[in-house]
């Protein structure tokens, strides 16, 4: 994995953190029919698809607060985790310019 990796990681899930500020600041407007993300990767990509959740109708939100604060657990664990990789790949690389000098 490289730094571009996490990069487009991150990039990912601000999508997916985006897409559930939304429905949560929606979760009482009448008839409001959320979207989800989901991240999925490729062998070289990594990248956000947004869909509309199906409508069921429903004159209230149908919103899910607890789907909503999960996924925004995970956003939290993921971006960290790619950070620390970041930074880990940047020490690496670090060390490796100061052998070769």
């Amino acid at each position: 994995m490289n730094i571009s990796n996490n990069i487009a990681s991150l990039q990912a899930h601000q999508t997916m953190l985006n897409t559930s500020a939304n429905n949560v600041a929606n979760a009482n407007s009448d008839g409001f029919v959320p979207t989800q993300t989901r991240v999925v990767g490729g062998e070289n990509s990594i990248r956000a698809q947004n869909a509309q959740m199906d409508n069921s109708g429903a004159q209230t939100s149908q919103t899910d607060l607890s789907k909503e604060m999960a996924t925004q657990m995970v956003v939290e664990d993921v971006s960290a985790l790619n950070v620390t990789a970041m930074k880990t790949q940047d020490e690496m690389f670090g060390t490796l310019l100061d052998i070769k000098a």
